[in-house]
């Protein structure tokens, strides 16, 4: 290897310069002067690596070395361009199988086709030669001016190769700005193939709820362009605005039916107790209904489009993020809590709700509840000092803000579960919520799997265990249904409890990463 290397540094040092500059049209000339004559086995071999494309771009590059021809060859202008055309363009793009990155619309006024927006990051953004506001005359030397833009674009959509542009440029704007750093989460689905408004199918971008968007430009107040986060492709997509898609949303959804639970319900097992929740059961009972003041995100959360994000990780020493579980009544939250405590009571912890009723004999003063008069609850409720609060057979029984913040200043992780509208709430910077969805399976796997399992009752209302029935599984599903479709946007983590170990594995490794990783989050929750 040594020699060589040397050998071929000798030869560079000599500087070394090409015998001839037109190698290919001589392999040319000798292919046609070796067909006329009687073919030898070395001949036809001959012939046929000549023939080879692979020699003949050998040849060709070696040709454009020599020459020392590196521009691209461009087409010769066209002889009929008018006098009056001195700023007539004419623009060659090489196009594979990626769109072009451009849309057009024709001018009302003038019925010129113009370049209506160009595309981040896509081929004729990448080349710089073609800006919006440009008038398009030609493709391909196929006049223009008579064709629907749906007619051009499917010519575009054709070609393949080189794309031939003649092209009246239009009034130049300000340089572009640097590519903008905005993130958004999408709070719903989209299918640009299903969007009848959208000026150009294929320019437009798919995603899913939850994805992360990078919005490259706002510069249409309809149809912002955006990009994957982390995908490859540098090419934008139009999507639609925030305030476009606000407005589609208020004229078709319908009004959502709001899940709002009445009966408190403070269930226990294994001397668990389980923070309080309002159940549905017996309705005719109490007419109150949980409260919660409403928060900046609330009018959001109730019309979702996107939530503009940052991404955030925890600094070591800081508070933890609110862990709050949000499922069905007997889809097995308490369950879910009761496994994190037990694995780490050091880590993991959970509120003590207030009550207005008195203290039992067994009870002690912030262990069960914290025990406090029926008026100061009253104030307390007013002042918006509780998550949620509901009454019970006379009775006040609420969790309080402040007792999360005790949770939380403990250096623990606080496990919440609440009603799902009350999520809105607790989404500020000061409790970074982590909102996982806990869904039933199958009501098929529901009648196999809790058979035998038991619905434990209120023991401050001395009930008894009792088994499941067909009406508690068809509640939990069409609840667990209604919830997901109106507060989807608000869940981070969906976790299906088909099998009690796999669900706390799942839920487990989740709120690890929650503490270790980097996350997407409001960007309202580190700039406020």
């Amino acid at each position: 290897m040594t020699q060589i290397h040397e050998r071929l540094q000798h030869y560079e040092d000599r500087s070394p310069a090409p015998v001839l500059d037109s190698a290919g049209s001589l392999a040319t000339d000798l292919s046609e002067e070796l067909h006329g004559r009687s073919a030898s086995g070395d001949t036809r071999e001959l012939l046929k690596l000549l023939a080879k494309p692979h020699i003949k771009s050998l040849l060709s590059v070696h040709d454009t070395v020599a020459q020392k021809s590196y521009d691209p060859e461009l087409p010769p202008l066209p002889d009929d361009i008018d006098d009056d055309e001195d700023s007539v363009k004419i623009i060659r793009l090489v196009k594979n199988k990626e769109p072009l990155g451009a849309t057009i619309k024709r001018d009302e006024q003038t019925g010129a086709i113009l370049v209506a927006r160009i595309m981040r990051g896509g081929a004729a953004d990448r080349s710089g030669l073609i800006h919006v506001g440009d008038e398009l005359r030609e493709v391909n030397g196929i006049p223009v001016d008579d064709k629907k833009p749906d007619e051009i674009i499917h010519i575009l959509a054709k070609s393949q190769g080189a794309i031939t542009f003649k092209i009246i440029p239009g009034i130049k704007d300000e340089a572009p700005s640097k590519e903008p750093k905005m993130f958004v989460r999408t709070l719903f689905d989209y299918d640009p193939a299903e969007d009848k408004a959208i000026p150009c199918k294929e320019a437009g971008l798919s995603f899913k709820k939850g994805d992360i968007l990078q919005i490259m430009s706002q510069d249409d107040a309809t149809w912002w362009q955006a990009k994957q986060n982390g995908h490859a492709n540098p090419r934008a997509g139009l999507i639609p605005s925030k305030q476009f898609q606000e407005r589609r949303f208020a004229l078709r959804r319908p009004a959502a039916h709001v899940l709002q639970p009445n009966k408190i319900s403070n269930r226990r097992l294994s001397g668990f107790r389980r923070s309080f929740r309002l159940s549905r059961r017996d309705k005719k009972t109490n007419k109150s209904m949980y409260e919660c003041k409403k928060s900046d995100q609330y009018d959001m959360a109730d019309v979702p489009t996107y939530e503009e994000v940052t991404a955030y990780r925890r600094q070591s020493g800081a508070k933890h993020r609110l862990v709050i579980l949000v499922g069905p009544t007997g889809v097995g939250l308490n369950e879910l809590k009761r496994k994190l405590l037990i694995s780490d009571p050091q880590h993991f912890s959970v509120t003590v709700p207030h009550t207005s009723r008195p203290k039992r004999n067994q009870e002690s003063e912030g262990v069960e509840y914290h025990f406090i008069s029926k008026s100061i609850f009253e104030t307390d409720i007013h002042s918006n000092k509780f998550v949620e609060h509901g009454e019970y057979k006379g009775n006040y029984y609420g969790t309080s803000l402040d007792s999360v913040r005790s949770v939380l200043s403990k250096n623990k992780v606080c496990l919440l579960d609440v009603q799902p509208h009350t999520v809105k709430h607790l989404r500020t910077a000061e409790f970074k919520p982590y909102v996982v969805f806990v869904k039933p399976p199958s009501i098929e796997r529901l009648r196999e799997t809790r058979r035998n399992a038991k619905v434990i009752s209120d023991k401050d209302d001395r009930g008894s265990a009792k088994s499941f029935s067909e009406d508690d599984f068809l509640e939990m599903v069409s609840t667990a249904q209604q919830m997901e479709t109106q507060y989807g946007h608000l869940f981070e983590k969906v976790i299906i409890n088909d099998d009690l170990t796999v669900a706390f594995s799942e839920l487990k490794t989740s709120l690890k990463k929650v503490e270790t990783e980097t996350h997407w989050v409001p960007i309202s929750w580190t700039h406020s």
